[in-house]
């Protein structure tokens, strides 16, 4: 049995040949149109000796030749590495150097290769491939040192879209609202891999912008986001329950969402967004459940087939203690590419550490409290500042904050908060601190308190909190 991912989603998507696939302002493409266009492109890879097994990178704008690109390496049998667009030469040098690929595809090459695609004679094979072969290789953000290429197999991203898949209900019928990048895990393997598998239209935006989502969302089922487009949205009056009336799911990752985020939306919409968690290594982890309580602050449970423990100093955590997660599972990759130590050191025997600190309740529902490498050690004593931020992000006049360990010579830390306010007038200092002075041991309160227009991002919204310790005031 050819266990190619290619396979699979074109047994998926045969039973609408016909059916619209992606769906763009101008132009639109069948099904039955993209296997064909993919089966060009492999004939092009194929003429440029990209045999099964080749890497084959990837930094071009999201469109309809990415999407088919993608599905060409797939089905030739090569893995496909794709880069953020916003990458500089510097950095996508290391990339190229790092995966030595038999084809680096950018906006050098892309007509070329287009115009050779136009002319090919399709290539309409599925090249045979193993469960454990690589099918594609995502370089990490680097967001805590440097990136590295997390190996994902045909299995991998397999299971992880079977299992999505059925568990968010997608149904006949299901409609798309596609505003992410498909450079990443997010946009590329949660949202085209369920949708592929549903032969679901997909509303294939260019970007995400307020406009162009709420005059597309009256036509959608499903839009998967980060906060920050939910925040967006929320922002603009014409957001409303009215849009949403043919919407079923929300879905929200890649950054941690507020609870009071969580509740505008509900009471704007009347839909509640469902939250999960995942990362480059292993694709999705954990979900809230499609049906029961999606509880606001947490990432829901273990994905079925995926296993989940809090390890702290050594042992399991106890229900509510907190630790770092680690996870096995069929979702979770095979290791870093050219660094097998690295591999190693980031693996406890069988489990995979995924460098995320949280706690599980009796249930096995998580709640993540950030990065291990985001803990502060100030004076000996371990501060998560997720903690310090639920609290900063409820107080009056204070839309959202980060907080950060900064070097300090007597305590070995110390505690800084950025603060973007809400309004034009930035809350008192004295305020937060009485504020959180009232719920928190006085080490964990802020030394001090800087006030920002915005907080650093990278493309996926993750809060970049390299950035912050940089600019911080001395």
């Amino acid at each position: 049995m050819n266990a190619n991912i290619f396979e699979l989603f074109r047994t998926h998507w045969s039973v609408a040949p016909d059916r619209q696939f992606l769906v763009t302002d101008d132009t639109s493409l069948t099904y039955a149109e993209m296997d064909e266009r993919s089966a060009r492109f492999a004939a092009v890879l194929r003429n440029h000796n990209v045999t099964p097994g080749e890497r084959v990178v990837v930094q071009i704008d999201k469109s309809m030749d990415n999407v088919a690109i993608y599905l060409a390496v797939l089905r030739v049998g090569a893995i496909y590495v794709p880069l953020n667009t916003s990458y500089t030469n510097a950095e996508v040098s290391f990339f190229v150097e790092d995966a030595a690929p038999a084809l680096f595809v950018n906006s050098d090459n892309l007509a070329e290769l287009t115009t050779e695609a136009d002319a090919a004679e399709p290539w309409n094979r599925v090249e045979p491939r193993l469960a454990d072969d690589l099918a594609a290789m995502v370089y990490t953000s680097g967001t805590t040192g440097r990136s590295k290429g997390a190996m994902l197999s045909h299995a991998n991203l397999t299971s992880n879209a079977l299992t999505l898949h059925a568990i968010w209900r997608f149904t006949p019928g299901d409609v798309l609202l596609h505003v992410l990048p498909i450079y990443h895990v997010h946009g590329l393997f949660v949202a085209l891999h369920t949708a592929m598998l549903n032969a679901s239209t997909v509303l294939f935006c260019p970007k995400f912008t307020v406009e162009q989502s709420i005059e597309l969302l009256p036509e959608a089922t499903v839009m998967m986001g980060v906060p920050t487009h939910y925040i967006r949205l929320l922002a603009d009056d014409r957001f409303d329950s009215a849009r949403c009336e043919n919407m079923r799911l929300f879905t929200s990752g890649s950054a941690p969402m507020t609870e009071q985020v969580h509740e505008a939306f509900t009471e704007r919409t009347g839909h509640q967004i469902l939250e999960r968690y995942g990362m480059s290594e292993c694709g999705m982890i954990t979900s809230n459940p499609y049906e029961g309580d999606r509880v606001p602050g947490t990432v829901g449970y273990p994905l079925p087939g995926v296993r989940l423990r809090v390890v702290a100093d050594g042992h399991e955590c106890s229900p509510g203690e907190v630790g770092v997660v680690q996870v096995q599972g069929p979702n979770v990759f095979l290791g870093y590419w050219r660094l097998p130590d690295k591999t190693e050191q980031e693996h406890d025997g069988d489990w995979f550490i995924t460098g995320d600190v949280g706690s599980a309740d009796t249930e096995g529902r998580l709640t993540l409290e950030g990065r291990s490498g985001d803990m502060i050690i100030s004076g000996g004593l371990n501060i998560y500042p997720k903690e310090i931020e639920l609290i900063l992000d409820d107080c009056n006049g204070v839309l959202e904050s980060a907080v950060v360990g900064l070097p300090d010579d007597d305590f070995g830390e110390r505690v800084v908060a950025f603060v973007v306010a809400s309004g034009p007038e930035q809350p008192l200092v004295d305020d937060l601190e009485a504020t959180l002075r009232s719920s928190l041991a006085s080490f964990k309160v802020p030394r001090s308190f800087h006030f920002i227009n915005e907080l650093p991002r990278n493309s996926m919204g993750k809060i970049q909190k390299v950035t912050l310790r940089q600019v911080a005031p001395e």
